[in-house]
């Protein structure tokens, strides 16, 4: 598998990511190429340049229709009718729905009756298409990105001068982590935004990986308190399959009743914790008491505080982020005596699935210690 980690310390933008995209080795005359058959009239340069020392590779859009408003149709004819691969169609087709659907939600208005402004000019369906291109070209099967860096202040648009996320950008990245260091001025444009926020898999910390190829795209900017450019790195995954960037979120409670913190606990896994956990502990006034401890993904943390909040009687949250690796498994089934039983395979061991051996045990009257039992020599005798 290789990875796309999107490092968006300075925000993240269109021609950044392309800019990026290229710099990591994505072949430039193939993007041009497939840019050009969009039928803008646009064209393309990919300038060398620095940004705080930083060798950084600028992308420019050159002429074409920079005023004219489009709507998603048009755009979704444009790109379905451009020399490209399916793939880089689909990709760029899916990050227009979505910045459609923000722009119609911000106004108000229904999908269809969206007019693109900025994001209908050529630059900005250049930019978007070129950095799906650019993914495919460098052979990128899965996205990953940084919490991003808004920037802040207030941006001069169509609409006027609007605060720093935009309407459109602030909409797009619900649920993701975001903050604001810098200058104040916009770091992330919904182009960027859509881009991220439709592509990656995941935000956080850089997965494990075998980098190979790294790349940097240039703002606008040569900025003072920091290098403006997006970095790509480009990997081989490793062999754990998940590293995240989550939240634990966690509750000393001395006046709840089990009966409150069991529900609590069913609550929070349904409202999509990766995990829960009781602990008992001595508080203060020598009171026994529970800690209680959800891991959420950092799009669910405020919901998951939230409910912790309403379903026990604590008064205050703990929060903090932590590194999260699952390793690499895959499923096979193995045949028992009772019925077909998953397993889960790992390179360092295999453990049969417990619900699987419990509703055998329920159906069959066996006991589930030997269910399982039997279900890890299927395995073995499968292996062999």
């Amino acid at each position: 598998m290789r990875i796309c980690y999107l490092d968006a310390f300075s925000g993240i933008s269109g021609d950044m990511t392309v800019g990026a995209l290229l710099d990591a080795g994505a072949g430039q005359q193939a993007l041009f190429a497939g840019l050009a058959s969009l039928g803008t009239g646009a064209t393309f340069e990919a300038e060398k340049t620095k940004r705080r020392g930083i060798a950084a590779t600028k992308f420019r859009v050159l002429g074409g229709e920079q005023k004219k408003h489009r709507h998603l149709p048009h755009i979704l004819e444009m790109i379905g009718q451009a020399e490209i691969p399916e793939a880089a169609k689909a990709k760029a087709a899916a990050v227009f729905q979505r910045l459609g659907e923000a722009e119609a939600r911000v106004h108000g208005i229904a999908i269809e009756k969206v007019h693109f402004h900025e994001v209908g000019a050529a630059d900005s369906i250049c930019d978007i298409v070129g950095a799906c291109l650019g993914f495919e070209l460098l052979g990128v099967t899965e996205i990953r990105c940084s919490a991003i860096n808004t920037g802040s202040g207030t941006v001069n648009t169509e609409h006027g001068i609007l605060p720093v996320p935009a309407p459109a950008t602030a909409a797009l990245l619900e649920g993701r982590p975001v903050y604001s260091r810098g200058p104040a001025i916009e770091l992330t444009t919904p182009t960027g935004a859509a881009i991220a926020t439709t592509l990656a898999s995941g935000f956080g910390a850089m997965p494990p990986m075998r980098i190979v190829k790294a790349g940097y795209g240039a703002g606008d900017r040569d900025l003072t308190e920091h290098a403006n450019v997006l970095r790509v790195l480009i990997g081989e995954s490793s062999a754990a399959s998940e590293s995240t960037t989550v939240s634990v979120i966690e509750a000393n409670i001395d006046d709840c009743t089990p009966e409150l913190l069991g529900h609590a606990m069913g609550r929070l896994l349904a409202a999509g914790a990766l995990d829960v956990t009781l602990s008992a502990v001595q508080m203060k006034k020598n009171r026994p008491g529970a800690l209680l401890s959800v891991i959420a993904r950092l799009e669910d943390q405020e919901t998951l505080a939230a409910l912790m909040f309403a379903e026990t009687t604590t008064f205050g949250l703990r929060l903090y982020q932590a590194e999260r690796r699952v390793q690499a498994r895959r499923i096979i089934e193995v045949e028992t005596g009772y019925g077909k039983v998953r397993v889960k395979v790992t390179d360092g061991g295999f453990a049969p699935e417990f619900e699987d051996c419990k509703k055998l045990a329920e159906a069959t009257g066996k006991p589930l210690k030997q269910v399982l039992v039997d279900a890890n020599l299927a395995y073995w005798k499968q292996a062999e």
